[in-house]
């Protein structure tokens, strides 16, 4: 059998230069076209060849082995998108909070990458903050001279904290976009271990207990939004986007702007919630968003955290409940009820479409 002959390009960060490391299989024809190569050097650290990291460089590989050696780009070319969602970013909290004397902040540029790429304000915030819980590990190191084996040894003391691995993941992603988004080095030659992703079910809990919730809230607005994250099945964030316009109670439907990239969807409206929502809306007479904080605009995330845990505390609920456990209820009410399950997957936003004027809200 004819084997194909292939070499794999990293990115690689040698002595302070950026540069391409091209990793084969033992073969002499490979070795004899990486001599032609210019100024080609082994690293023993990396087990493969390297030359520098230049757009010329790269057209000369490509011109060297075409036709002769498959080149595998994967790993040094990237084509994954950024956030598609047109919401603003605003990073101004972080220019003008207070700092800590000599503490290390996060680069200019690692900002702006962020900003560019419009991530969310709370993937900014820890970002941000894992970073500098890295760079001031390593004060006293420049850092574009923090190595492969310096990350390693930085993550091999979280793991002795015994931080959870969603923890080690964020901290993994905010290092990782440091080096491969703002130094433009997707994918670079790294040997590090991701934990193993632990699958933990939300808490599901029953229909009489989510009553009992909506009955423990503080107010008419806490009351609608736990009837909206039980009875419409809604991610926090989608909960906090709807706006007065999304509401439409001649079909009895909510629009929902996904948070997930993917297409608007329309989920269920309880006649229960719309009623509370009435109430709702002549005593707080909200302007643009449905939920809206005391100075306007958009309600805070970790209040609509609050208000479950609260409710869920004063029902008597010893387990953990979390805006995502409405939501995970929802579903598993409704499948329990005999809808099916690609109907429910829609009411999620996990596939699109939408025919389900059939189902009976679990919330009425």
């Amino acid at each position: 059998m004819h084997c194909i002959k292939s070499i794999t390009l990293y990115h690689l960060m040698i002595n302070d230069q950026k540069m391409i490391g091209i990793k084969f299989f033992p073969d002499k024809l490979i070795q004899s076209l990486i001599k032609g190569l210019p100024n080609p050097k082994w690293s023993q650290q990396y087990n493969m060849a390297y030359i520098p990291n230049t757009k010329g460089n790269l057209g000369i590989i490509f011109n060297t082995f075409k036709g002769t050696v498959w080149i595998n780009y994967n790993r040094f070319l990237t084509n994954r998108p950024g956030n598609t969602t047109n919401e603003t970013v605003d990073v101004e909290w972080f220019r003008k909070r207070k700092t800590i004397p000599g503490h290390r902040l996060c680069p200019e540029a690692y900002l702006l990458k962020l900003e560019l790429k419009k991530y969310a304000d709370s993937t900014i915030r820890t970002y941000v903050s894992f970073f500098e819980m890295f760079i001031n590990h390593y004060k006293e190191k420049e850092l574009n001279t923090i190595n492969e084996s310096d990350i390693r040894a930085f993550l091999q003391k979280l793991i002795h904290r015994n931080v959870s691995n969603s923890y080690l993941n964020q901290a993994i992603n905010a290092i990782k976009f440091y080096y491969e988004v703002v130094l433009g080095m997707p994918n670079r030659f790294y040997e590090i271990e991701r934990p193993r992703k632990e699958y933990k079910l939300p808490t599901v809990i029953a229909k009489e207990e989510v009553l009992s919730i909506i009955e423990n809230t503080n107010n008419i607005k806490h009351r609608c939004i736990v009837e909206l994250l039980y009875g419409s099945g809604l991610r926090r964030g989608e909960l906090l986007n709807l706006k007065l316009v999304d509401v439409d109670s001649k079909r009895m439907l909510l629009r929902v702007e996904s948070s997930k990239g993917n297409k608007d969807r329309h989920t269920l409206l309880s006649h229960t919630a719309l009623e509370d929502l009435r109430t709702y809306y002549r005593e707080w007479k909200p302007k643009k968003f449905l939920f809206e904080g005391r100075k306007g605009g958009k309600y805070s995330a970790e209040s609509v955290v609050q208000i479950v845990k609260k409710a869920a505390r004063k029902s008597g609920i010893r387990r953990a409940v979390s805006p995502h456990s409405l939501r995970h209820s929802f579903a598993t009410h409704l499948l329990e009820s005999g809808v099916d399950l690609r109907q429910i997957q829609v009411l999620l936003g996990h596939v699109a479409t939408n025919t389900f004027k059939s189902i009976k809200n679990p919330l009425d």
